[in-house]
């Protein structure tokens, strides 16, 4: 999965928390307002064809009606150098046209170094004509130690990204995890965020060893914590076993149907190792992937 949808789905799976963190100059009475996704709307659906990679449209409610309604235009930038502040500019503008307000707000989130423009303003010496500004969280420049104990998951998942010393990285790996245990009580959205730490900030074995050492010993959320990281691991590993596999077959017996992808998918990792051993013996791809009772 790329990065741009990893970071969609985490504002999606968590916005007022990404909204609490990407702009809280906005996002002030947050938790009392609803919050929904313009891309359910066919309507707005269509914007989203020539700037596909750009945006996660938000509409934001008060119920009690303390604000009126704000469209939150979020966008995730892993390569600082594509950014286009035009493109931003003008997918607003569509929006607002759109949606009948003038009331959006622009985010960015940047997750790499670089430069970029902040303000695009259109005019002449005489005259400014548009004034186009949006918030953005630089996260290279941002201190990941001020955000060990936040509340806020998305802001601690994201210290990941955010700028820490190498004695640092594994108090900053810790606090993503026990952040994610603690704010986070689905199972399958820990499994899911789990996988996002060890995408962010892998360990190495020494590192593996350390944390164990000197972050796990008589910790409340060990358990949670290794069982979170093994699964993943365990998953890495399959996925790797899977596709090592696959090459070896099309290496062997030539291109293959998509039908071979799901098969080998559905295989245990047991099943795995007994089919790659038998590629070099084996007459077919069948016969490959025959079950025999030793499997």
């Amino acid at each position: 999965m790329s990065h741009d949808q990893t970071f969609k789905n985490l504002i999606l799976d968590y916005p007022r928390q990404a909204l609490a963190f990407l702009a809280p100059e906005e996002a002030t009475n947050i938790d009392q307002a609803s919050i929904r996704s313009l891309r359910e709307e066919r309507k707005i659906a269509r914007l989203g064809d020539r700037f596909k990679a750009l945006d996660v449209p938000l509409e934001v409610s008060w119920p009690d009606g303390r604000r009126a309604v704000v469209l939150f235009v979020v966008e995730e930038e892993t390569e600082t150098r594509k950014f286009s502040i035009h493109k931003l500019a003008v997918y607003c503008l569509q929006l607002a046209e759109e949606m009948k307000t003038d009331r959006v707000v622009p985010v960015v989130l940047f997750l790499r170094r670089g430069g970029f423009r902040t303000h695009l303003p259109l005019g002449t010496e005489f005259t400014t004509y548009l004034d186009f500004r949006f918030l953005y969280r630089y996260l290279p420049e941002m201190d990941a130690t001020a955000f060990l104990a936040s509340d806020n998951l998305v802001a601690r998942l994201n210290m990941l990204n955010m700028r820490y010393s190498p004695a640092e990285k594994l108090r900053v790996y810790h606090a993503a995890q026990t952040g994610l245990l603690t704010l986070e009580a689905d199972p399958e959205m820990r499994l899911k965020y789990a996988d996002f730490i060890e995408i962010y900030c892998p360990l190495n074995d020494e590192e593996q060893r350390r944390y164990r050492e000197e972050f796990l010993a008589n910790n409340p959320h060990q358990e949670g914590i290794m069982g979170f990281t093994s699964t993943i691991r365990e998953e890495g590993r399959q996925e790797t076993r899977i596709h090592t596999l696959q090459r070896l077959l099309e290496k062997r017996f030539g291109p293959q149907p998509a039908s071979l992808q799901e098969r080998l998918a559905a295989a245990s990792a047991e099943q795995l190792e007994a089919w790659t051993l038998r590629i070099l013996d084996a007459a077919s791809v069948e016969e490959v992937l025959q079950t025999s009772p030793d499997d």
